[in-house]
């Protein structure tokens, strides 16, 4: 499978374009992810009067790894210049702060959809799918461009769902022609299951299927921590899996499935991930990778990743 030359530029972050809406707008826990509370709607306090973080270079250093984690997928800027015309939150009335920061989430939500959608239309083998998807990516776009009223009274659920089903099939004929992996990887015997609460779509299920297309389908998986070093995950559907902490070293995931997939902690040293798709700047982000990991070229490597991780 060919990498994704597809222009996804509009959806990245572009701070400079943006209010600062992320650090205002959504709240954090004190975590092993951030070094304080802060309900949603509150300026952080590391926020300047230039909408720009006074700790930037010192994120990780100063206890807010969730920071360096994050990425918009370019709902910021959409929301400040196009949704807001431009207008600042911070001089505007009190409820046009609030419409703003209630409008963030929402856009954000469908430029993932934006995301995934168009790197579906890069993917030749999901060219029968192709009108479909492109109808899609353009109503979802349109939503995007909507009023604040009219992204409030949205149904954002509905619209995922609608979405899903199109990127299920476009998965499905993107992998029918890699061959099954090998064998079983080794879990580590977690065998958890029914996690939720990470704004999945559908429900955790049992890991460690068996069988050739057992082996394909670790959707919604529980391999937290499990010890994959060097697993053959080539075309395998791990959607929505918990791989959190996960030993994946030199693992062979060369055209899998990734979306939602929990990477959070999880060693992608020297593994091969060239063509897997679905896959977002903030997975990578959260996981450990080192100058051998190969990645798709919809991604970029993280720089903490040379940093030693």
């Amino acid at each position: 499978m060919p990498e994704q030359t597809t222009d996804r530029s509009a959806l990245r972050g572009d701070c400079a374009q943006c209010f600062g809406l992320c650090c205002v707008a959504l709240p954090f826990s004190a975590s092993a992810d951030f070094a304080v509370d802060k309900p949603a709607g509150r300026s952080c306090a590391n926020l300047g009067g230039d909408h720009r973080c006074g700790i930037h270079a010192e994120l990780r250093a100063k206890g807010f790894t969730g920071c360096t984690v994050y990425d918009c997928l370019g709902a910021g800027q959409k929301v400040s210049q196009v949704t807001f015309g431009g207008q600042d939150w911070r001089t505007g009335p009190a409820e046009h702060a609030r419409r703003m920061f209630d409008t963030f989430p929402v856009v954000r939500q469908l430029h993932e959809l934006l995301w995934y959608l168009t790197e579906a239309l890069g993917l030749e083998a999901a060219r029968p799918v192709h009108p479909d998807l492109r109808r899609a990516l353009e109503e979802t776009e349109r939503l995007t461009r909507g009023t604040p009223q009219e992204l409030a009274a949205l149904d954002v659920a509905a619209h995922r769902q609608e979405v899903n089903v199109l990127l299920l099939r476009t998965s499905e004929l993107a992998r029918a022609g890699v061959p099954a992996p090998e064998g079983k990887p080794d879990t580590g015997g977690h065998g958890r299951s029914g996690k939720g609460g990470n704004g999945r779509n559908g429900k955790a299920g049992k890991a460690g299927k068996s069988g050739k297309s057992g082996a394909r389908d670790r959707r919604n998986a529980d391999l937290i921590g499990a010890r994959l070093r060097g697993a053959d995950l080539r075309g395998v559907s791990l959607r929505g899996a918990y791989l959190i902490a996960a030993d994946l070293t030199g693992a062979d995931l060369r055209d899998a499935d990734m979306i939602g997939a929990d990477l959070r902690d999880a060693d992608l040293t020297d593994a091969d991930l060239t063509g897997a798709f679905f896959l977002t700047q903030p997975q990578v982000n959260a996981a450990r990778g080192s100058a051998g990991t190969r990645l798709p070229g919809s991604v970029t490597r993280p720089a903490h990743w040379t940093a030693g991780g």
